[in-house]
């Protein structure tokens, strides 16, 4: 078996923390459960490790607590146009090659079996999108001085086109991004792309903070929204995003993003003054992250200030306290990448050309 096999694959009894790391090594979006032997015995996707952590499961628990058990997979004496229509059938985006003892021998992605013959089914988005592209990008300086954080160059396209390109996936053609600073530049660089996007803009006369320009829309949104900061590329089913927002009668949904962080040190928990009552070697945590994009029903936005300086944690601390429903919709660590400052950015590049090789 190959080592390429082996990304793809993970134990029965292994602990979902160890599934949602090897999710982000293989860079795709399910994984193959085996036993001792190679046998496969399930599934186990991103989308399941989500319905399990928001029914509050532990991040320890074993992943056959969640595995789907009858995977989809072709034998051994299978033929490539068979797993073609596999996969365009039933809509997925990898399939195992087990042989007649149920051992894995291959696994094969769409990208291999069906690279720019056919592209990924995604369903078309129905709400209008807007991109958060208004701040000066402080984190970024002095990269910012010149360029508008919105133009900051991700590979060959600045990052708000290819925002862009993965909700046009969607079917998604019509975009209003918020403008301030270095607005002109924005402008003018969208003048040049030759009506690839239709392009509208909510422009601030001043800096209203991160959710401030929301209140400017006005009549150019009827009801939901998606929202979406411009220094932030995820990579997540956007129309399952919107799914959860309405299945759930969410108001405002945000997504957040997995990460596990461990101290580097020893912690010390005190007590009476000063006593030592515990001392914790590299303790480790597991947090949801805002990953800054939102799905936003449209009288969430009366609870906005006008032309005052108003961010997200302002909006959805008003949002809870007005009794709105608030809904986290859970992605994995490899699936949001930030370039919103320097150590950040260089990570992202070499995390994007990765995925592009």
């Amino acid at each position: 078996m190959t080592k390429e096999v082996k990304k793809f694959l993970i134990n029965q009894h292994s602990t979902i923390k160890q599934a949602m790391k090897q999710l982000c090594h293989a860079g795709e979006k399910e994984l193959f459960v085996v036993d001792e032997d190679i046998r496969l015995v399930g599934a186990l996707s991103d989308g399941d490790i989500r319905k399990w952590i928001l029914k509050g499961g532990g991040l320890e628990d074993s992943v056959d607590k969640i595995y789907n058990g009858n995977p989809k997979f072709v034998a051994g004496d299978y033929e490539i146009e068979d797993v073609q229509k596999m996969m365009v059938d039933l809509k997925i985006e990898s399939i195992p090659v087990v042989n007649q003892d149920k051992k894995v021998e291959e696994v094969f992605t769409w990208d291999e079996v069906l690279g720019g013959k056919i592209r990924k089914h995604r369903e078309a988005l129905d709400i209008p999108v807007v991109i958060m592209a208004g701040g000066k990008g402080t984190r970024l300086d002095p990269y910012t001085r010149i360029l508008p954080k919105a133009l900051i160059p991700v590979g060959e396209k600045p990052i708000v086109e290819v925002i862009m390109d993965k909700l046009n996936e969607y079917s998604v053609s019509d975009f209003l991004i918020s403008i301030n600073h270095k607005s002109r530049m924005i402008k003018s660089y969208f003048e040049e792309m030759h009506d690839k996007y239709k392009i509208g803009y909510i422009e601030e006369k001043q800096a209203l903070g991160t959710a401030g320009s929301l209140k400017l829309l006005g009549r150019k949104v009827k009801d939901e929204t998606l929202v979406t900061n411009c220094d932030v590329i995820i990579d997540t089913d956007y129309a399952e995003l919107v799914k959860f927002h309405r299945e759930r009668e969410y108001d405002l949904t945000l997504v957040a993003t997995c990460h596990h962080y461990q101290v580097p040190y020893g912690v010390c928990e005190i007590e009476n003054g000063g006593s030592l009552k515990n001392l914790q070697e590299k303790p480790e945590y597991d947090l949801l992250v805002n990953a800054g994009m939102y799905v936003i029903n449209k009288k969430i936005f009366g609870l906005i200030p006008k032309n005052q300086v108003f961010n997200f944690t302002d909006l959805i601390a008003k949002a809870r306290e007005e009794n709105y429903k608030v809904g986290v919709f859970p992605i994995n660590e490899k699936d949001w990448i930030d370039v919103g400052q320097w150590e950040e950015y260089r990570k992202s590049i070499k995390k994007l050309e990765s995925v592009l090789e």
